[in-house]
């Protein structure tokens, strides 16, 4: 899944790092202009015994292996020698508060996205670039698509194997264009990812070792950031569904260009399949990052709908069938990427909290809490 980072300009008002806010500084829910340096809000109640795990650089996309203490994700840190992202594990009692530097699966060339555990935890799939250049690719500049905030979607994204030490295994994609956000089904039988062999950016189940692969959407949008329910029967997915004219050209126009603007995107469910596709946010704006709960029946995400300049990203959730709504995170910029360990005990998300002032997005441990 590619990393949405709110470049905003805010100020940011240094106080203690203890579970504590700064009465001055305004609700996150009304548009914070004073970020304060904050690890848990009040009103977080599903949240306890929250703990920071990095400590600078850009962290994004944890995600659990089968045993619920040991996290794979990307991050690029040039304190780590890194210019772009790429793909590190590190246990929960690793501390990188005074340096560390976590073990790197990827190769260090190109550039990585979206890792997951494989059955067993003894193999890592993840996306990289490094086959069509190993150097990091050129991020598109704002100012040459009038401003709009914009994704990357590079066509030299292949989904390769990888053992706990780096060690490469295997390549599972071999089409042109871009193939990538692969997560595993609970089951240990399947793969979804993301791929342009269509023509449009749409999700694909595999077999572990990559064969029998499946289209499992097909209307015009980016379909993207899938993970499967508990019991591996259904899919979770962001997907932007342009439908006038307008919308219609600018979609395609963009990814012409290798390039999506996900600034209108909803959520979806489906069977494994495909079949029975239902659309579960009707919020408006960006929502995103969309994880089951370990009961089936609910939904958590990231969305900006509820800021009135869209300006920044909390953790809500949500029934499957688009009821009860609630917000779970109250941080005043961007909290995203959330997902519950194997377990059901505990919760790892992405944070601009406790961040010095900087665009610093670092990865947060916490208890949940019904």
């Amino acid at each position: 899944m590619i990393k949405l980072y709110p470049y905003i300009l805010v100020l940011l008002l240094v106080v203690s790092c203890k579970e504590k806010t700064n009465k001055k500084g305004k609700d996150a829910t009304s548009g914070a202009t004073k970020i304060v340096n904050v690890i848990h809000y009040p009103k977080e109640h599903h949240l306890k015994n929250v703990k920071q795990l990095t400590f600078g650089g850009d962290n994004a996309e944890a995600y659990w292996n089968s045993q619920s203490d040991t996290l794979v994700f990307q991050a690029t840190n040039k304190k780590w020698g890194m210019s772009c992202d790429q793909i590190y594990t590190m246990a929960l009692t690793d501390d990188l508060s005074k340096g560390a530097i976590p073990n790197m699966i990827s190769n260090g060339q190109g550039r990585t996205t979206c890792s997951y555990f494989l059955p067993g935890d003894d193999t890592i799939i993840y996306a990289s670039t490094y086959l069509g250049d190993v150097n990091c690719p050129l991020v598109p500049k704002k100012e040459d698509y009038e401003g709009k905030y914009i994704w990357p979607v590079y066509s030299d994204f292949d989904i390769f194997v990888a053992d706990k030490n780096g060690k490469q295994l295997k390549q599972l994609t071999h089409t042109p264009g871009y193939d990538a956000e692969a997560t595993v089904s609970p089951k240990g039988d399947k793969i979804v990812f993301t791929s342009m062999r269509s023509g449009d950016l749409e999700l694909y189940t595999m077999n572990i070792d990559g064969t029998d692969v499946k289209q499992v959407t097909s209307e015009l949008g980016y379909d993207g950031g899938a993970f499967f329910s508990p019991d591996g029967t259904k899919l979770i997915f962001r997907a932007s569904r342009p439908k006038i004219p307008e919308a219609i050209k600018d979609y395609k126009d963009l990814l012409a260009k290798g390039v999506v603007m996900p600034t209108n995107m909803e959520l979806f469910v489906c069977n494994v399949d495909g079949s029975d596709l239902k659309q579960i946010t009707k919020l408006g704006n960006a929502n995103w990052a969309p994880f089951f709960h370990p009961n089936g029946k609910k939904v958590i995400f990231s969305s900006n709908y509820h800021r009135k300049k869209h300006d920044g990203f909390n953790l809500f959730m949500i029934n499957v069938d688009g009821t009860g709504l609630e917000q779970v995170t109250y941080d005043g910029v961007f909290d995203a990427f959330p997902m519950f360990s194997p377990d059901g005990k505990k919760l790892v998300f992405s944070s601009n909290r406790n961040n010095n002032g900087t665009h610093d997005t670092n990865l947060f441990v916490a208890d949940w809490v019904e």
